[in-house]
């Protein structure tokens, strides 16, 4: 039997994780939502993550910074990050590093769906 997908999802709003989670498990996969990238890294889903989505701009650690520590600790996994503040700069150094996507916030629906479907169908992207 095969394991349902679980997505981590890393935002500082409330609002923007709940929906998320929302339109995540109406896809059939399980959702786990996190306020903070320190409390994702602390509470042990990490392992158990198929894709992660986080935002960009969050206090204390950035979703860029979380993905250097994830890189660093050895775990690689899809991640597709969500900004309001969508820049060149982030986003060439957040693809670079093996994102499959980088999407400025508001997003359509159908537009993180197409991400995450081809997070899971292709995986890990390799770092250029």
């Amino acid at each position: 039997m095969q394991k349902t997908p679980n997505i981590s999802i890393v935002d500082d709003n409330e609002a923007v994780r709940e929906a998320t989670k929302g339109l995540v498990r109406s896809l059939g996969y399980d959702a786990s939502t996190f306020a903070s990238a320190g409390e994702f890294l602390a509470s042990g889903q990490v392992h158990d993550t198929s894709c992660l989505i986080t935002d960009l701009h969050m206090p204390e650690l950035s979703g860029t910074d979380l993905q250097s520590r994830l890189i660093a600790d050895g775990h690689r996994m899809p991640i597709i990050f969500i900004t309001a503040y969508p820049e060149d700069s982030a986003r060439e150094r957040a693809m670079k590093a093996g994102a499959i996507a980088f999407i400025g916030k508001p997003f359509s629906e159908d537009r993180l769906i197409g991400c995450l479907e081809r997070a899971l169908k292709t995986g890990i992207a390799e770092p250029s």
